[in-house]
């Protein structure tokens, strides 16, 4: 076991304000006071807002403008797959994290889990390039929106799918710079943070809402379309461009980053190489997912709520069902190679014309609703830039409360203390700026090859996250080893001649997530093959060095990014005589309020056990609907 010089309460140099304010006199509690509005988040947000802060992080340009790229890579089928296995393999990444925060509902998960159970350099590393990655998306979902607005079809393309309009765009969209565009949505997202966490949270629950119901509306327009056009108003069946010539898979084609040269691979060879370009694609569109840990320093009632189970539960849930049934319907309608989804470079920001909800809606001609679908990305890319912002700035704040890591003295310790210091509502306005500052990125998406910039950006942030949910993973399989399963009626934390133990079959054990270890050895196991492939098209010929920075910077980042921290807290410089510094704590656990399982939120209990139908079954069945609806 590591030396606990750092860990305090269980945390990376986190020391809680009535640790600080210890051995104090008779002022203390106005010193605790004055303490919690400087450096703590409030913990306002309930389970509803939770739910809806994470799908909304997840529900942005990926969706809607990254998907026709999918399409394209590999096919409407590979495409169907492709989600697939990304959802299953965030899904089981997530569970891990989920359990973890559940029990030990931290600041900054992301960071306490890997430093507690792995390494305090590797979670130290594992912050910054978390809250990197998160920058970048808030960046990408500026510009995205940005670029959203200049929506416009080439009249060619309108007369050749007889659309009944001759021209489909905004002007004044057309007319206006996008640094303008992503001025004010960058104001915007720094107004909406700055809000107390309980108005933020309203804000996104409604904004999830929204999102929510028009996916639904998505879904059963194409359902709606393509039955149309299987009765004869068009020349496309139902599962038309699943069947030859289209197919359920596509040719993969590349094109080199001068654009001089294209490559186009068939058979095996092209979907394999197809699925892992989709893949890497569709990574990047679900980041969000970890927000629901994230969020854990500012639930109101962890114990009550059990918020970190049933939000890792249902954000796995509503994201992989409405992301592949999106993929599937649209599929049904619009042919892989139509013009407008036909990306082959590496690294691009697609817009609302290359979108195939929008080109469905064209190719099927549907007036009106291409402007509102338009309309409604930009508000999708908006909802999850303030999410963005949301999460890195809780990261930053994370990441200033490691005490043994920043300057003593000094120009480093007055930024530390600012970067930790919240104001009477318990947002931290410094990390919030600091955060906001770097979004600023999203300017490079104005002129062309900035935006090129951006897009490897996006590369380079995605292998950032691989690694991240690579070491959350390889931690909850520490953590397991630190569990039993004992008795339902023992505690969560119990004592054995062997130590202490978590149990996990406690009745009040907070989340057990069923096949837990099996899921996290294959959340590591994919997550690292996505790392080793990330980047392949760059060894294509002419070889790509600013791609291949792009996609495989990130490790040694992080790998130097751990070695400094071991330089500045090991007494010698002596890299072989390193140990591995954690603490292995699973002290103070959280342990749920509802003992009888049957009873717990989330589950369908019926009420009178003699009949089916009651009044109180009813109730108790609609009330369960609401609970993973809402």
């Amino acid at each position: 076991m590591a030396n606990n010089k750092t860990f305090q309460n269980g945390r990376l140099g986190m020391v809680d304000e009535e640790e600080t304010l210890q051995g104090s006199n008779s002022t203390s509690e106005k010193r605790r006071s004055r303490s919690q509005g400087r450096n703590e988040l409030s913990r306002s947000l309930t389970e509803r807002h939770v739910n809806m802060i994470a799908f909304s992080a997840t529900i942005g340009i990926g969706l809607f403008l990254q998907s026709g790229k999918v399409i394209y890579l590999i096919g409407p089928g590979g495409a169907v797959l492709a989600y697939l296995i990304m959802g299953s393999l965030l899904w089981s990444a997530n569970a891990s994290l989920g359990e973890m925060t559940s029990v030990f509902p931290v600041k900054g998960p992301i960071i306490d889990f890997p430093s507690r159970y792995l390494d305090e350099g590797v979670g130290f590393a594992v912050g910054w390039m978390a809250w990197f990655a998160y920058i970048n998306l808030t960046a990408t979902e500026v510009s995205a929106a940005a670029s959203t607005f200049k929506f416009q079809y080439d009249p060619s393309y309108l007369q050749s799918v007889n659309y009944p309009l001759d021209k489909l765009q905004w002007t004044f969209g057309l007319n206006t710079d996008p640094a303008i565009w992503v001025g004010i949505i960058l104001l915007a997202i720094l107004i909406v943070n700055l809000l107390p966490v309980r108005v933020y949270g309203e804000i996104e629950y409604v904004f999830g809402c929204v999102k929510l119901t028009v996916i639904t509306g998505i879904i059963l327009m194409q359902v709606i379309l393509n039955a149309r056009n299987a009765n004869g108003n068009t020349d496309s069946g139902r599962f038309t461009y699943y069947q030859s010539p289209w197919g359920f898979f596509s040719n993969q084609t590349v094109t080199d980053p001068q654009g001089d040269r294209t490559y186009t691979f068939t058979g095996h060879t092209g979907r394999l190489l197809g699925m892992w370009s989709a893949m890497n694609t569709i990574f990047f569109s679900l980041q969000g997912f970890f927000t629901v840990s994230v969020t854990a320093a500012e639930n109101k009632h962890v114990d009550r709520d059990e918020s970190i189970k049933l939000a890792s539960r249902k954000i796995a849930l509503r994201v992989i069902v409405l992301y592949i049934l999106i993929v599937f319907t649209v599929g049904l309608n619009v042919p892989y190679n139509d013009p407008n989804m036909q990306d082959p470079t590496i690294s691009s920001i697609r817009r609302g014309q290359n979108s195939p909800v929008i080109i469905s809606c064209v190719r099927n001609g549907v007036v009106g609703w291409p402007h509102f679908f338009n309309a409604f990305f930009i508000f999708s890319a908006f909802s999850t830039g303030i999410n963005g912002l949301y999460i890195s700035s809780r990261l930053l704040h994370a990441l200033a409360t490691i005490r043994n890591v920043w300057p003593a003295t000094g120009w480093g310790s007055k930024i530390k203390m600012r970067l930790e210091k919240t104001n009477s509502k318990g947002v931290p306005v410094n990390a919030v700026l600091i955060s906001w500052a770097f979004a600023f990125l999203g300017f490079l998406a104005v002129k062309p090859e900035p935006a090129k910039l951006l897009g490897r950006l996006a590369i380079f942030s995605t292998c950032s996250m691989l690694i991240v949910y690579i070491c959350t993973s390889a931690a909850f399989l520490v953590f397991k080893r630190l569990t039993l399963n004992g008795d339902t009626d023992e505690g969560v934390l119990i004592s054995t001649p062997d130590g202490e133990f978590l149990n996990r079959n406690a009745s009040d054990y907070p989340y057990k997530s069923h096949g837990q270890w099996l899921r996290a050895a294959y959340a590591l196991t994919g997550c690292v093959l996505l790392v080793i492939f990330n980047g392949w098209r760059s060894f294509l010929n002419p070889f790509s060095h600013a791609d291949f920075l792009a996609a495989y910077m990130a490790v040694p980042i992080f790998l130097i990014v751990v070695t400094l921290y071991h330089v500045k807290d090991e007494p010698e410089w002596v890299p072989w005589r390193w140990g591995v510094r954690r603490t292995m704590d699973i002290g103070n656990p959280v342990a749920t309020r509802e003992k009888d399982l049957e009873r717990r939120k989330g589950r369908l209990h019926r009420v009178d056990r003699e009949v089916i139908w009651s009044w109180r079954n009813v109730r108790a069945f609609w009330k369960w609907v609401w609970v993973w609806l809402m």
